[in-house]
Parts: structure tokens; sequence; C-alpha cells
């Protein structure tokens, strides 16, 4: 045969696809991006001298702060989980924190955290029955949950709580506290943290902030994350819930209560939103206090979102916002650093959606990375206004980065109604 005739074989038959870089996710490529945000804070701290990005105190703060943000978006997860869009999480919340305030200062604050979790677990009921039965509107819904929360709180409290030592019609008195642990042998490493080793005492930093003064309710709290993993991902009940959200009318054929399902989902995600309230009231202030909340079921919601509707990347993203407004209200100084690692985060996503010749995000996100920089370079600190809402805008810009990956369950938001499928 010629060389021309083997050219010509040779070229039709099939090439090898070209290799593809392979993706890591779940829990493994959680860990990763951890242990990369890790590294880029101990190198940021090395060059600025913020020793507040990685100290225990911060750490811990940031904890504290991610627990009900974390609760909410664990909520928002079991009710869109099983199609149903959960915007009333703010509501529930606020119906936690009164609940934990007016049972928490006569009984102890245990009987507070049951009481605001059956709040919150009543508030989901209620969006349950406007959603899944009569077929209202999930936003019109959820934003109805919120308003009614916060006038019935209001109501309670001045009938309630007006007249009792130390509170009034906007607190309640104050809690006793819940107690707290610290892990063995760990409280040691305080001393290796102030060091100020590159990575080393960062990391000890960081492990004494999550492993000294621990409350009960922030332990509670993250048992509650691993035990809805085990319970949606690895049972039988977890797979008809979840089916529920993918297509309700095929799990319909096969046999699952649809209607059930759903309605344990949002009771459930109510009941979770109240406990983060209680957190607030009980862990977080001793204290209820009208508009304790603060936004945080929404910003719950983006945790959710961040995670792509799974519990780690939901901790993820509420750890990230936790981690922000610890430091806001620690140090000014760290916010002005933390402007050099979101400039560094961004413009790594720039050179990752280049990569993937996605130009306009590359652009986008490039600008936006430079602008910041830009910005550190040529100031030494922030105004207080900007420190205050850097949180916020953090969580914006990390969803917007995030939101190229993002796959919600198909039927999430639809209204479904028995016998009437495709």
């Amino acid at each position: 045969m010629s060389l021309t005739n083997d050219r010509a074989v040779d070229s039709e038959m099939p090439t090898a696809p070209a290799p593809r870089l392979r993706r890591i996710g779940g829990w493994r490529g959680i860990a990763l991006m951890a242990a990369v945000f890790v590294v880029l804070l101990s190198v940021v701290r090395t060059i600025t001298g913020a020793e507040a990005l990685t100290s225990a105190g911060t750490v811990g703060a940031a904890l504290a702060a991610a627990v009900p943000i974390g609760m909410a978006g664990l909520g928002g997860l079991w009710s869109e989980r099983s199609g149903v869009v959960n915007i009333g999480l703010e509501g529930m919340m606020i119906l936690g924190t009164f609940g934990a305030g007016w049972i928490g200062w006569q009984y102890g604050p245990w009987a507070g955290i049951a009481t605001a979790v059956l709040f919150g677990a009543v508030g989901g009921l209620v969006h349950a029955i406007a959603t899944v039965t009569f077929g209202v509107d999930q936003i019109v819904s959820g934003v109805a949950i919120n308003i009614l929360g916060l006038g019935v709180t209001r109501f309670l409290a001045s009938i309630l709580l007006e007249g009792t030592p130390g509170g009034g019609r906007t607190q309640s008195p104050p809690i006793q506290p819940v107690g707290s642990l610290s892990l063995p042998g760990f409280s040691s490493l305080e001393s290796l943290e102030n060091k100020h080793w590159l990575l080393v005492s960062d990391l000890a930093g960081i492990v004494r902030g999550i492993t000294t003064d621990l409350s009960y309710v922030t332990i509670i709290a993250l048992l509650l994350v691993l035990l809805t993993f085990l319970v949606l991902w690895r049972t039988a009940f977890g797979l008809r819930l979840r089916s529920c959200g993918e297509d309700p009318y095929t799990a319909e054929s096969l046999g699952v209560n649809v209607y059930f399902y759903k309605y344990v989902a949002v009771v459930v995600s109510g009941a979770l939103a109240g406990f983060g309230g209680a957190f607030l009231s009980i862990v977080a202030a001793n204290i209820y206090r009208e508009g304790q909340t603060a936004g945080r079921g929404y910003i719950g919601l983006a945790a959710m979102i961040f995670g792509n509707w799974r519990p780690g990347g939901l901790m993820a993203g509420a750890a990230l916002f936790g981690y922000t407004d610890a430091l806001q209200l620690r140090s000014a100084d760290a916010v002005h650093a933390l402007l050099l690692i979101i400039a560094v985060a961004l413009l790594a996503g720039a050179l990752s959606q280049a990569y993937r010749r996605r130009i306009g995000s590359a652009v986008v996100l490039g600008a936006i990375g430079a602008g910041l920089l830009f910005w550190f370079l040529r100031t030494d600190t922030l105004p207080g206004q900007v420190t205050f809402v850097a949180p916020y805008v953090t969580t914006l810009l990390v969803l917007a980065v995030a939101s190229q990956r993002l796959r919600m369950p198909k039927a999430d938001g639809q209204i479904y109604r028995r016998g009437q499928g495709r």
C-alpha cells in the first residue's frame, strides 16, 4: 500500500478524544478549596500583618456567625429538594427567636430551643398548607410568611413581654447561657499561634478557634448538617423526597406519596430555621430582640444556592459569610487585607473562565479583580461603611462566580397536583 493510501486510511480512523481535566467535586472538592483558601489567607496575613485573618478569636466568631445562616440554608435545602421554594425562612427564624426568648428566660435555654423549633415548624406548616395543598404561588406565600412572622412576634411581645424584668415590647429578659466545651489539649496551640509563622501559626489559630469554647448548640448544628446528608442521600426516605423535587409525577407513578414528602420537608425546613433563630437569641445574644435575624434567612438561601443545593457546599457558603462578618466586627485592617484575597480569587476565576473560553465572564471577573487590587494598593484603610457591607458584597461576588455551575432541582417551584401528570 502506498504512503498516500496509508494516510487516507489513517484519516478515516476515529481519533481518540482530547483528554479532559478531571473535575473534583463533593467533599473532596470542598476540602481542596478550603486548603487553598487557608494557604491564601496565610500568605496575605504574612504580607499585610493583619493577624486577625487567622486568629482563633476570628475563627470562633466566624463559626458562631455561620451557624444561624447555615441552619436557615439547611432548612431551604430540605424544602427545595422536595420541590418547594421557601422564601419564608426569614419569618420562620423570627418566630424562632421570639419562641426562644419568651420561653427561654422562664424555663431555661433548652426549653427555649425546643419552643423555637416548634414555632419555626408551625411557620413551615403554614407555608406547606398554602403551597402544597392550595397551590398558592410559593414566592408569594414565602413573602407572606416573612410579614406574618414579623407582625405576630411584635404583637405577642407587646402582650407577653411587656412589664417583664428587663424585658419589654422589643426584647425579652436575659436568658441563661446554654454552656460550652473545649476539646482537651488544643488550648496549648496558643503559643504556636503567637509565633506568627507562615501557615503553621495560621493552622494553629484555626484549629484552636474551632475546638475551644464551642457552644453545645453549635455542636448540635454541625450534627444536623451530617444528619441531613445521611438522611437525604443515604436512605430510601431521602431518595423519595428528592425525587419529588426532580419529577413528582414520575415519583407518583412509582407509588410515592408526594404530598406527604413535601409536607415533611417544608415542616422540617421551618424547624431548622427556628433552630437558627434560637441560636441568635440564646447563644449569640442571651436575649431576644426585635429585628435580631437581620436578613440571615435570605443569606441562608444564598448560601444554599452557592452550595448547589448540597449540605457540604451550603456550609462552605455559610462559613464564608460568617468569616467576613466576623472580620468586619473584629478588625478593619483585616477587612482591608480581605480586598487582596478577593482580588486574587477573582483574577484566578478570570483565568479559569478564559481557559474554558468564556471570554465575557473572564473579562468581567478580571476587571473587578484588577479594580479591587488597585484599591488595595492605593489605600491603607477602608471607610466604615465599606467595612460594614463587606460581608454582603463578598457574598454577592461569590454567588456571581458560583452561578456558572449550579443545577437546581428540576421541579423546584412547580405546583404539583396529584393525578395531573404529563
